[in-house]
């Protein structure tokens, strides 16, 4: 399985950006898949994660009512939308897929990563 990101960019702070992650390869569209984020010389953190089904989604805290998280498993892709982004939104995005349909937050539990989008968010 092979996972693409797109969609990061440069954005002013209160701004948004909606990040796609499309699976291709041996894919299956009911895995879990999660958003991860991380800034140079820190650890990968969780972001959101969505269900198989794509019913249910969990977020961190730090972007709750911020950033949506939807899958479209007829395209096998994933989405994030990022509204009113603040200069701490400021990372690499992972998108990961699991072999489960079960969310997790734990990266550890994913066995698919994509390459990682850019998002810079000025304030």
């Amino acid at each position: 399985v092979q996972l693409q990101a797109s969609g990061g960019g440069l954005v002013q702070a209160g701004g948004s950006l909606r990040l796609s992650c499309t699976a291709s390869g041996r894919t299956s569209s009911g895995r879990a898949m999660g958003w991860f984020r991380q800034i140079p010389g820190k650890e990968r953190d969780f972001v959101a994660a969505i269900n198989g089904d794509g019913r249910s989604a969990y977020y961190a805290d730090s972007v709750k009512g911020r950033f949506t998280m939807s899958k479209d498993n007829a395209e096998n892709t994933v989405y994030l939308q990022m509204n009113s982004l603040k200069a701490e939104d400021t990372a690499v995005y992972y998108c990961a897929a699991r072999t489960s349909v079960w969310l997790t937050t734990r990266p550890d539990e994913y066995t698919y990563w994509g390459q990682g989008t850019e998002v810079t968010v000025s304030s």
